[in-house]
């Protein structure tokens, strides 16, 4: 038995940046189960460069569909089908089991390949993923599409992973007693933006926060050589640790 470990596979965005791949993030269970939260663009290729085999996936679990974040899902899944693994487990906002089926309306040789199992959350629901003690609890965001943010708990040790989203107080009760969140925060301070984060529209939620440790993710290009001065913004506002995600570090809760 291990505890909970999290392996940012992808910290990035659309708009392509050296080193950084779209969102991805893999996480172990105690019991050694492997879920998938997000896979955007090139975080298959992420998956295989951490060791890990695509037949490792028991779960994927989408915040929401923009490209971004799910244009490695059908990739994915034929690389397991090709490897002769064609079932899954996907778990994601409403509208992802249309998403899907609108997708392999596409490639017809793909169709009647797979065995998946698709679940569309809700906000506020909490369920027990099958093969595991991990509880998986879902909270709205605020983003163009709907979005779901995450709280995972597993062994005593609490996850949560906002997706594309605006700060906002239902992802932030969700992380309350978090021992890491996971915040997207694309552009720097100062920047003009909705749907996402900076660190000054973060702050005042964060003064009110009892989490352990917070890590950005989704950096966009313009938040390049402001790193330093929004993880110094961030330092001053918050109890806890404050740290930037690259593509393939791993941290333990």
């Amino acid at each position: 038995m291990v505890g909970m470990k999290i392996q940012f596979l992808g910290s990035g965005v659309a708009i392509p940046r050296p080193g950084r791949v779209q969102s991805g993030i893999a996480v172990e269970t105690e019991n050694g189960r492997l879920l998938l939260f997000d896979c955007g663009a090139g975080v298959l290729q992420r998956l295989f460069e951490s060791g890990r085999d695509p037949r490792d996936v028991d779960a994927i679990i989408l915040t929401h569909l923009h490209l971004d974040h799910v244009a490695d899902v059908l990739p994915l899944l034929k690389s397991r089908w090709l490897c002769e693994k064609n079932d899954c487990v996907i778990y994601g906002p409403q509208g992802t089991r249309e998403w899907l089926d609108g997708l392999f309306g596409l490639y017809p040789y793909l169709q009647g390949r797979f065995d998946l199992s698709v679940t569309e959350l809700k906000p506020d629901r909490q369920i027990v993923l099958d093969g595991s003690d991990c509880r998986l609890s879902c909270a709205a965001g605020v983003h163009s599409v709907p979005s779901l943010g995450y709280r995972l708990e597993d062994g005593g040790k609490i996850m949560v992973y906002t997706g594309d989203t605006e700060p906002c107080d239902s992802l932030m009760e969700l992380a309350q007693g978090a021992d890491i969140l996971i915040h997207e925060c694309s552009f720097p301070p100062g920047f003009d933006v909705d749907c996402h984060t900076t660190p000054n529209m973060l702050a005042p939620y964060l003064e009110k926060l009892d989490a352990g440790k917070l890590y950005l993710t989704h950096l966009y290009p313009q938040m390049q050589g402001h790193e330093q001065e929004s993880l110094e913004y961030l330092r001053s506002r918050f109890k806890g640790e404050v740290h930037i995600a690259s593509d393939l570090l791993e941290i333990d809760p």
